[in-house]
């Protein structure tokens, strides 16, 4: 994959309203990679989470919106403890799944789902991801 970088995308507004929601500083990460070989859905991530900051940091909006990581997290806080700059990933993450629940779109289309599929989710999954919309 190539990722073209510029100092606009550093400057994208993007950058700041994930660094606005999440209440965190992305420059402060140093990339030592301990939220990475801690978190138990890394396996399953396409972007691991402390690419997922550096990818913020430098404002890769779309490969960031595209990924399929920031839907597995599960926001056990684990990068949160290991981080030796005390930076709260698991918020940066929440902000960027956010900032696509804003634009209504969702990893999970629920109107998608065949009548099957809905009977082998647990209805309070539906639930909640409809409920994400409401407000």
């Amino acid at each position: 994959m190539r990722i073209n970088l510029s100092k606009r995308k550093i400057k994208d507004p993007f950058v700041a309203k994930v660094e606005e929601l999440s209440g965190q500083n992305l420059l402060a990460c140093y990339q030592c990679g301990k939220c990475s070989a801690g978190c138990p859905a890394v396996s399953n991530m396409d972007i691991l989470p402390n690419q997922i900051i550096r990818y913020a940091q430098l404002g890769f909006k779309d490969e960031l919106l595209q990924s399929k990581s920031i839907w597995i997290c599960a926001s056990c806080f684990t990068c949160n403890a290991r981080c030796p700059k005390g930076i709260n990933i698991a918020e940066v993450i929440e902000a960027i799944r956010e900032i696509l629940l804003r634009k209504r779109e969702d990893h999970i289309k629920v109107n998608k789902l065949s009548d099957a599929e809905k009977g082998d989710v647990p209805p309070i999954a539906i639930i909640s991801s409809l409920r994400k919309f409401t407000s």
